[in-house]
């Protein structure tokens, strides 16, 4: 009798292996597991499965021999562990298998997902896949560096859609609009000018902003044969590189293969790589991973108990929630270490929490400090959090070396975000030189610029330069050429490109971060289409073919960067130089801004650089000290060496132009 009554209880308490189920009052009191979440680690001999999901009932793990098709191989129960980790152990090599979980909650079976940290899935990323990661690594991975970067100050951000980027018929690419289109060198369009990593080179750029390239759900990879079309911010695996941009998404080893041979190219460019991350929303709430593993966790809800929406995509992330941050801080770290990624935008990073990011930007410092974070300091809704202890503009100098976009100097130059018709300062629209003047000194507290002046923001919200973007334009909203025809709808041709060049010259000569949009340096347009997250290539491609016609513009923005580059002065990095060596000139009358930096700043070889910036249809003049000044910058274009001599106090500024000049 003792022995079946041991038997009995054995059965009943799991040999003393089994946790029982805890019952939570609040999902606030989920249980957080201390060390990395890996749900699937393979060996040869066995693999092991793993899945947070603390209220669940059952959860199981199916195995497949498809990635997108076909009934279970099989089916294992998992065993509920600590800290909400459910675990199943499978013998023998399931290499080349694919799995999902199944969680059962108040006796409903959620639906399978392939766990919300998936490193390898099939293709369309319905289930996981178990690989061999020594089968990812390209040849010499082991050996890639990131490329030097002294100081933030330092960087110039290049932001490309990899299909844009290289679809075009004439660019010369071979794999047009895949990973490995930006490992190809030595190639030229069909006019004979460098087109893809080449350009890159040519152009100077040190940062490639990549549009989402994490596993997102519009595009059909079963059927690439069609033509199809997204942005990407509609996130389901964030991290897996999504299939469509690989040479084969059936293959689940291809993708992540082919996305580290792209960052090594560039890297060996001396180019470091941004991942677009969009940890604030998932493409859906009832088929997400999150949800189904989860159920209610991982989203915020309003007062009412409806989702809430600040991403205006039908939901927001609870990056407040400790296993949402957990995931977030383990995600970009892991692209970090595994991807070699060297920075991250975040997408709405308005709806994330200030205490998360300020964890993200520590987990990365312990990798590599000069990994760059900037985001968006806004949302596309009302948060269901308080605003206060939210990553917005506003809240900046609680967020130490992470920047936001400054969209100030940006509607400044080009006209309201609300309004595509509505032109600024390169209009000739008076009224907006503070907006601009805020962007050109880092959006930092500067006793010269008049804050009630400003566009949006009524004081100061960087603490220092480089916490803010300085654009003119994005993948959002129209491109810059677009705009400006739109509010200048009777301007030539040849006003158009003096507009263009002056947009990029304010830019590059602000002591933000200069940032510019893919094709711009070749006056792209995107045929006046406002939003073209999912228009065709005949609206988003880069017509390689531009670069011959505005090789000026090109020839431009290159002298622009080259010019930034070899003198700090445009790059000081610090708040309380700027404020000692950037000094606004005065002028008479409005779309007219000037500003000289002064003493050496920063330690520069010129002594004094005067700036000038004229949207008027007419010369402007402004007085300066009797003296001879060497012109670097006037009439379109630009040479660090010397255009020409300019003597006396009394410079003349060309109709719809720069004008930069050093004593």
């Amino acid at each position: 009798m003792k022995l079946k009554y041991a038997l009995i209880m054995m059965m009943l308490l799991g040999a003393g292996c089994k946790e029982e189920k805890k019952v939570y009052t609040s999902v606030m009191d989920y249980p957080v597991p201390a060390g990395e979440i890996n749900e699937m680690l393979y060996s040869p001999a066995k693999t092991d499965f793993h899945l947070w999901s603390p209220e669940a009932d059952e959860v199981r793990v199916l195995l497949y021999e498809s990635a997108n098709s076909g009934s279970a191989l099989r089916s294992i129960d998992m065993t509920l562990g600590e800290d909400g980790v459910w675990n199943a152990e499978c013998d023998g090599d399931l290499k080349g298998k694919f799995y999902t979980f199944n969680v059962k909650k108040d006796k409903r079976w959620m639906g399978d997902t392939p766990g919300i940290f998936a490193k390898a899935v099939g293709v369309n990323g319905k289930r996981g896949a178990v690989i061999d990661w020594k089968m990812t690594d390209p040849e010499g991975w082991s050996a890639d560096r990131r490329p030097v970067l002294n100081d933030y100050g330092d960087i110039i951000v290049y932001e490309m859609h990899h299909r844009d980027f290289s679809i075009d018929t004439i660019s010369g690419i071979r794999n047009k609009g895949k990973y490995i289109a930006l490992t190809e060198e030595g190639v030229k369009t069909m006019q004979g000018e460098t087109s893809g990593l080449d350009h890159l080179k040519e152009l100077g750029v040190t940062h490639v902003h990549l549009l989402p390239s994490t596993d997102y759900a519009s595009v059909d990879e079963v059927h690439l044969e069609k033509e199809q079309y997204n942005w990407g911010y509609d996130p389901v695996n964030y991290n897996v590189p999504d299939g469509s941009y690989s040479t084969d998404p059936f293959k689940p080893e291809v993708r992540i293969l082919e996305f580290k041979q792209m960052v090594q190219a560039l890297h060996n460019a001396g180019i470091r790589v941004v991942l677009d991350v969009v940890y604030n929303h998932t493409y859906d709430i009832k088929g997400s991973a999150f949800e189904r593993t989860a159920p209610g966790y991982f989203y915020r809800v309003t007062e009412e108990g409806k989702y809430s929406n600040a991403s205006g995509c039908g939901n927001e992330t609870a990056s407040d929630h400790p296993m949402m941050r957990k995931f977030m801080i383990q995600s970009v770290c892991y692209w970090a270490r595994e991807y070699h990624i060297d920075g991250f935008r975040f997408d709405l990073m308005g709806i994330h929490d200030i205490e998360t990011m300020n964890e993200i930007r520590k987990a990365l410092d312990d990798i590599d400090p000069s990994i760059f974070i900037y985001g968006e300091g806004w949302a596309a809704g009302t948060p269901a959090y308080p605003e206060k202890k939210l990553a917005m503009k506003k809240n900046m100098s609680e967020m130490s070396r992470i920047s936001a976009f400054g969209d100030e100097m940006r509607d400044g130059l080009r006209g309201p975000w609300n309004d595509n018709k509505m032109g600024a300062f390169l209009v000739g629209k008076p009224g907006n030189e503070e907006s601009v003047k805020f962007g050109l000194v880092g959006a930092i507290q500067h006793p010269q610029i008049d804050y009630d002046k400003v566009n949006y923001s009524k004081s100061a919200w960087a603490i220092q330069p480089t916490q803010m973007i300085s654009y003119v334009s994005c993948h959002d909203d129209m491109c810059l050429a677009d705009r400006l025809r739109t509010t200048n709808p009777t301007a030539s041709e040849t006003e158009l490109v003096a507009l263009q060049k002056l947009a990029e010259t304010v830019i590059f000569t602000s002591q933000g971060i200069p940032f510019i949009f893919n094709g711009d340096e070749m006056m792209r347009n995107k045929r006046g289409v406002h939003n073209s997250y999912n228009s065709p290539d005949s609206i988003n491609a880069i017509d390689w073919n531009l670069k011959s016609v505005h090789k000026d513009i090109f020839d431009y923005v290159k002298g622009l960067i080259a010019l930034r580059k070899a003198h700090v002065a445009f790059r000081l990095n610090n708040a309380e130089r700027v404020r000692q060596y950037m000094e606004f000139i005065n002028v008479d009358g409005p779309d007219l801004i000037a500003f000289k930096l002064k003493d050496h700043a920063g330690g520069d070889e010129w002594n004094t650089i005067y700036v000038f910036f004229n949207s008027r249809k007419e010369p402007a003049t402004v007085q300066v000290p009797d003296g001879k000044y060497t012109v670097v910058c006037k009439d379109g274009r630009v040479e660090p060496m010397g255009l020409s001599i300019l003597w006396g106090s009394t410079v003349s500024i060309p109709a719809q132009s720069a004008l930069i000049m050093h004593d």
